[in-house]
């Protein structure tokens, strides 16, 4: 299954720019020869989050967030569970096709299929995608400057030469990806907004002892979603490193360090840095390590300012966590979900 987990993952950045970006995201997932696990599946998912769920053993469409639940009225589910029941048998049968195509027969097959857009609430500006795959590789896609189908393998060509000639299908994803479907996003958000709110760290860079680990500190963030790393001479350096657990705070947001070991006369010779990224936020969070960003109490034995106490104080119990425990693993991510609609152009399966 790692193959289509890992397919869609570079959807996710549809635009560079600093600023909050808000993402809806739809994944579909049918398979053969997969044991226990469902035939279809779809997941919907939010900056992130995920909002609803289907699969083929419930047959229904499911919310997974109580805010979606609270602000959509019993007719939204119905009609959602209807569309998944729909692309259900589309997707089964697209399994069938492409297996055929490929001059296959038993084992195990994936269908993926993946839309969605991006919005940035600054800049106001939007993103459309849409892309089908199997077996863990690109099948089909949609490209937003022509508004036509794409085909990077000759097995789709039949599909890509039968969508393009469907005007209406054509015209469906023109309009659900430039408009509808950033519309259903901008609702979604608001629906989420105390949930799916973000809020950029504060970074600072602690030490104890000049022969102490430096601790690259980030704290006040929301969502917990975070990376904190250190970078050599522009690197991601992972010798000497040490990686704290994502801690919350006493106001809902979260902190968390990354620790370095590294001898001052190193650093003044090489370029290092800490980078802390948080999900949602598509601006990086970077400290250089130099002897001015450094705070610390071991120059002045006299009591220092509240702020910088508290957060050595911060630093001290971080530090002890990691001691007795093993590094945090990351979680695991939702499998990604998709179709490959072979003969069915999958307009009528959309939210409208």
């Amino acid at each position: 299954m790692k193959g289509f987990i890992l397919m869609f993952m570079g959807t996710c950045h549809l635009f560079e720019a600093f600023g909050v970006t808000h993402s809806l995201k739809y994944f579909y997932t049918a398979s053969s020869g997969v044991p226990n696990f469902p035939e279809f599946m779809v997941v919907g998912m939010v900056d992130g989050v995920q909002i609803d769920h289907y699969d083929s053993n419930s047959q229904r469409m499911v919310p997974k967030q109580d805010w979606m639940n609270k602000q959509t009225e019993a007719e939204y589910w119905e009609r959602e569970t209807g569309i998944a029941f729909d692309s259900q048998q589309v997707f089964k049968d697209d399994v069938n096709i492409l297996k055929q195509r490929f001059n296959q027969s038993g084992g195990v097959h994936i269908v993926q299929k993946t839309y969605g857009c991006e919005w940035d609430d600054e800049t106001g500006q939007t993103g459309g995608f849409t892309q089908h795959g199997y077996d863990g590789e690109d099948f089909l896609g949609y490209d937003m400057k022509t508004f036509t189908w794409i085909a990077p393998k000759q097995q789709a060509e039949i599909t890509r030469l039968k969508w393009n000639h469907d005007q209406a299908g054509l015209a469906f994803w023109h309009n659900y990806l430039t408009q509808t479907c950033i519309e259903w996003l901008k609702k979604y958000v608001d629906y989420g907004k105390s949930t799916l709110r973000k809020v950029p760290p504060s970074v600072s860079l602690l030490q104890k002892t000049p022969s102490s680990p430096v601790t690259c500190h980030a704290t006040g963030f929301y969502p917990s979603g975070v990376m904190v790393f250190w970078q050599k001479d522009g690197q991601e350096q992972h010798e000497d490193v040490e990686h704290g657990e994502t801690l919350p705070n006493d106001d809902g947001t979260f902190q968390k360090s990354a620790h370095l070991t590294v001898t001052s006369e190193e650093w003044k010779i090489n370029q290092y840095q800490c980078v802390v990224q948080v999900t949602g936020i598509k601006e990086d969070f970077i400290k250089v390590l130099t002897e001015s960003e450094i705070q610390t109490n071991w120059d002045d034995p006299a009591p220092i300012i509240g702020g910088v106490v508290a957060l050595l104080l911060v630093v001290v119990v971080v530090v002890g966590v990691v001691i007795w425990k093993k590094k945090s693993k990351k979680g695991f991510v939702p499998a990604s979900t998709s179709d490959t609609d072979s003969e069915n152009s999958g307009k009528g399966f959309q939210k409208t």
